[in-house]
């Protein structure tokens, strides 16, 4: 579990931390802002287009497989990021990262079901959930420390080492279970699979589009890739009805409960995202505190996820996880709206208590909502349920991102404005996600294994 959860910390760190490093980078190479954004893009669309059809190639290949070939790149990619000579580079070399990030993510989960025996699973899940949700968090702040103290090129520096120790670890210690005969037989189609990247990654460019619109842009951008990604997935979508293990999981989505926690997943990430990005100008813009404060205040947040998680893990089996994600989304909203009404001159300990409760809520949802995702799918099919989480966070967190976009853009006539009307609607979308959490009718001893 160990090397899981290492490598699990160096892909969600990586995808988070670079942009700090983004001015830096626009200064040394003398290029515009705008065309820095996508050292990120191009990490986030691999990232993205990749995760199913990866996690079907483990499906038939195994996952261990699959999680080492994609850890090996992972690293090989961050030397060419290290001694990338141009930006041009820099985004070929992120691009690599993101598919050997796909790899890993792609079937983290399943190996976590592989290790943990069932009466365990929640507590492993619990640990699983959490170190992406610290990981997540903490990228920003280990960049800027690193940034800090030299040049952004040192961000990269241990990931090789680290990479290869993770791959030489897991190639001892990470089970390699055999896939079922039906899915061996069925290859993978290279067709579904360029029509997987095409729809994901026309969706993403269409989606970017909406996240940076100004007054007096055309809309015909934004719509165009949106349109080419409807109908590309359209087709993709009708040719993977008739098969058994097919890339993109119409199967998996038949099950009523996996589909009400898909839909649960990508409503709490995109109420988490929009929180995380407005609650920075809050702080820092619009009530002037000093980015070390903020930052401090912030990490009350992590911290009380951290601390709700093994209570959590032990929960998970005992009590119905539709319950358990709803009560917990109710305690995430109260969180939000909390922040969101926010006095201008709050104390301290009146915004810690906030974060806490936002991050005691979304403990108390993710384990739950990720372990019937997980455990609703058969064994067999244990690649495509956890490719399938991979895709929930990340388009919650694009669908976010632009949500919050479009606060900036319709509430901008007095300060602060934005950032509140979009935690408030954060708090809408996690009350969605409690919606759909409590719609699941399983029984406290829930799912296949």
């Amino acid at each position: 579990m160990a090397v899981i959860l290492l490598g699990l910390v160096l892909c969600v760190m990586d995808s988070t931390m670079l942009n700090m490093a983004l001015p830096q980078v626009a200064r040394q190479w003398q290029v515009a802002p705008a065309q820095t954004l996508w050292v990120v893009n191009a990490n986030q669309i691999a990232t993205l287009v990749l995760l199913l059809p990866l996690a079907a190639l483990g499906d038939r290949m195994g996952y261990r497989r699959v999680y080492l070939w994609g850890m090996v790149i992972f690293g090989l990619a961050s030397v060419v990021a290290l001694l990338a000579p141009s930006l041009h580079w820099l985004i070929v070399a992120r691009a690599l990262q993101g598919l050997g990030a796909a790899g890993v993510l792609s079937v983290n989960a399943s190996l976590v079901r592989l290790i943990y025996p069932r009466a365990l699973l929640g507590k492993g899940i619990a640990m699983n959930s959490l170190t992406v949700a610290l990981a997540f968090v903490a990228g920003p702040a280990v960049a800027a420390a690193v940034i800090s103290l030299g040049d952004w090129r040192w961000l990269f520096a241990l990931h090789l080492p680290l990479a290869l120790a993770v791959s030489w670890l897991g190639l001892r210690s990470l089970p390699q279970p055999e896939a079922a005969e039906d899915v061996q037989r069925q290859p993978l189609s290279w067709l579904d699979g360029g029509l997987n990247m095409v729809m994901f990654a026309s969706l993403f460019l269409g989606v970017d589009r909406i996240s940076h619109w100004q007054p007096g842009d055309s809309p015909w951008p934004a719509v165009l890739w949106l349109s080419l990604g409807v109908g590309v997935g359209s087709w993709y979508v009708q040719r993977q009805r008739a098969l058994s293990a097919p890339m993109f999981p119409v199967d998996l989505l038949r099950i009523r409960v996996f589909a009400l926690s898909m839909c649960a997943s990508i409503s709490a990430f995109c109420a988490q995202t929009m929180a995380f990005l407005a609650l920075p100008f809050l702080l820092i813009e619009v009530r002037g505190l000093p980015t070390g404060q903020a930052g401090l205040l912030i990490s009350a947040w992590p911290l009380a996820l951290a601390i709700s998680a093994p209570w959590v893990g032990r929960m998970i089996g005992r009590w119905p996880a539709g319950r358990l994600g709803a009560a917990g989304m109710g305690l995430f909203a109260l969180g939000l709206w909390a922040l969101a009404l926010l006095p201008q001159n709050a104390a301290n300990w009146d915004v810690v208590w906030r974060m806490a409760l936002c991050g005691m809520g979304f403990a108390l949802f993710q384990s739950p909502n990720n372990f019937t995702i997980l455990t609703s799918a058969p064994l067999h099919r244990s690649g495509a349920a956890s490719g399938m989480l991979g895709s929930a966070r990340h388009v919650g967190q694009g669908l976010g991102a632009v949500l919050l976009a479009m606060a900036f853009l319709l509430w901008n006539q007095e300060p602060g404005q934005a950032e509140q009307y979009a935690l408030a609607l954060s708090g809408c979308f996690a009350v969605l996600a409690g919606c759909f959490s409590v719609l699941r009718k399983t029984p406290v001893k829930s799912g296949a294994h």
